[in-house]
């Protein structure tokens, strides 16, 4: 099978390439550049194709990605929400742009370095969790069913310290590089830092829980639910961002008991196949990357566009507008949405 491999220049995407080799694919190695791309990333990406044999390309996205996620995400944070830009880039980027020009240069598929795991039953894909501990099925949520017919997911079977000793031993160069940035297109940066350079200050009041001003933010953009740093404010007990309102240019905080919640209202879902919504369903559930899997109910609400409702049988850290809620049956992934507000 003809592959072609989205190289970051990291250790896991080069295993990957290395393993489909080893398997008897025709494989190739291609790295994206956009905002965050390194000269090193690059080389050493470069560097792994020469090690296996392989022909290496380079793919200029940098306006389309520039459009699709930083413009976004830039107007998630003025709008008071916390996005997720890598659950973005994988839909539209990876395996968006980057897979459609795949197939026009006659490649049969594309694969990646992402810890999950890939299945067909019955002319039907799914997207299992990966066996590693920090598994990225999360991050793949918003896939279709056309997309995932035409990827490869070789390290879902792995550990990542079963990967970078597989790369250690076959000497790829990437075996030691460190984990990636949660922000990619911000190597080297805080996210507060830039956003501080380009969206100007606007001071606004930080209000306790009930509604009395006790303190004065920077801007809403340089905070998120549950954060507790730099809020500038003294009291008994450390404060938490429970509640950002955008219209009013204010920020609620409250203590560590507060942050904690069970119900969400989420839209903008993707379902990577078919399955009855008519009546509450019963999930496994996270809303955020690292949180683990919690017992959950979906409902949905009345009216277009689809909502949904999903109560968690315990209380969940800092439920997060913007932020994705995504929806398993056991390892199976059904798919996910959008965090548009928290509900209690």
């Amino acid at each position: 099978m003809k592959i072609l491999v989205a190289l970051s220049g990291g250790v896991d995407s080069s295993t990957a390439a290395f393993l489909l080799k080893k398997n008897g694919h025709s494989v190739s190695g291609a790295t994206i550049f956009f905002k965050g791309v390194s000269n090193e990333d690059v080389e050493y990406a470069r560097r792994v194709c020469e090690i296996l044999d392989i022909p290496y390309y380079t793919f200029d996205f940098a306006d389309a990605y520039q459009r699709a996620i930083v413009e976004n995400f830039l107007e998630e944070y003025q709008s008071g929400r916390t996005p997720n830009p890598c659950v973005r880039c994988n839909q539209l980027i990876k395996f968006g742009l980057f897979l459609n020009k795949a197939l026009e240069m006659g490649f049969e598929k594309i694969a990646t370095g992402h810890y999950a795991r890939l299945e067909e039953k019955d002319g039907v894909y799914l997207l299992k969790r990966g066996r590693d501990k920090n598994e990225q099925s999360y991050f793949l949520y918003r896939l279709n069913q056309k997309q995932l017919s035409k990827i490869l997911l070789p390290l879902g079977e792995f550990t990542k310290e079963e990967v970078r000793n597989i790369a250690r031993k076959m000497n790829l160069p990437t075996h030691q590089r460190k984990k990636s940035q949660d922000v990619c297109f911000l190597p080297d940066t805080d996210y507060v830092v830039y956003l501080k350079n380009i969206i100007p200050e606007k001071k606004g009041p930080i209000l306790n829980q009930e509604g009395k001003k006790i303190g004065e933010h920077r801007g809403i953009v340089y905070y998120t639910y549950g954060q507790r740093k730099r809020l500038g404010i003294s009291h008994s007990k450390p404060l938490y961002v429970v509640k950002i309102d955008a219209e009013n240019n204010a920020i609620y905080v409250g203590e560590k008991k507060d942050v904690y919640k069970r119900e969400l209202i989420a839209s903008n879902f993707n379902f990577i196949y078919d399955f009855d919504l008519s009546k509450p369903i019963k999930v496994l559930a996270k809303a955020r990357y690292f949180a683990p899997l919690s017992p959950a109910t979906v409902r949905i609400i009345p009216g277009t566009p689809l909502k949904v409702r999903v109560t968690f049988e315990k209380p969940q850290w800092a439920l997060t507008p913007g932020q994705s809620v995504v929806f398993y049956k056991d390892d199976i992934l059904l798919g996910g949405g959008i965090i548009e507000e928290v509900a209690k």
